[in-house]
């Protein structure tokens, strides 16, 4: 699954006319790196949810069908948040693990791992990076492959995660929930584990972030 229903507030005003997954990088929309690469590491089916010009979305990707994939939508009347937006989607995502990948990040993480991970009993994997500049403190702790909320050396959430759905059992479709509270349940249970993604990782959370992801590609493909 790809996130892609945020307002992009920040983002404003390119994301008056355009949303934000649709921001060009590296002369195309950031999605389509997202969705190329997780062809290539072997994924066949994607679920998109949108909510902000969501019809653009759909107009811009289609089928999927010239990516290689399948894409279906999750159709959003207003932005659920994350953890609103998966649980509304999970008639369409099925029974067993899902990756889901924030729709404003260009890395090159090799989704081919999440492939093959096994949970085990854990509702949630998670890929963390080194802190970047702006957001210096980290989001949570890494430990003998465990995460947790408490600790340090802090990492911050990459925006890509391996779940379980019964992670999302208490969010009732159509109801607004942030993912942040359901991952630290789990943490305090020992049910999180999570891996460092050392490579490139770049968001386009702000106008001044996408100019600078976008001088730095300098028109190369990833």
């Amino acid at each position: 699954m790809i996130l892609a229903a945020g307002r992009g507030e920040r983002m404003r005003p390119l994301t008056d006319a355009l949303p934000k997954p649709l921001l060009p990088v590296g002369g195309r929309p950031i999605i389509e790196w997202t969705i190329d690469r997780l062809a290539r590491s072997g994924f066949a089916e994607i679920v998109i949810n949108h909510a902000h010009l969501g019809h653009l979305i759909e107009a811009s990707l289609g089928d999927g069908a010239r990516f290689g994939v399948s894409i279906r939508y999750s159709a959003e009347r207003e932005a659920l948040e994350t953890a609103g937006g998966i649980a509304h989607a999970l008639a369409l995502l099925g029974g067993d693990p899902f990756v889901v990948v924030n729709g404003d990040i260009f890395c090159d993480f090799d989704f081919a791992v999440l492939r093959s991970r096994e949970l085990g009993r854990s509702l949630a994997h998670l890929v963390l990076i080194a802190n970047p500049a702006h957001h210096p403190l980290g989001d949570f702790a890494l430990r003998d492959g465990r995460v947790f909320d408490e600790g340090a050396p802090r990492w911050t959430f990459s925006g890509i995660g391996l779940y379980r759905p019964e992670l999302f059992g208490a969010v009732r479709p159509g109801d607004k929930a942030q993912l942040a509270p359901l991952l630290r349940a789990a943490m305090a249970r020992g049910l999180v584990t999570g891996e460092i993604h050392r490579g490139a990782w770049d968001d386009v959370g702000t106008p001044e972030r996408l100019d600078a992801l976008n001088r730095k590609l300098g028109g190369c493909s990833a």
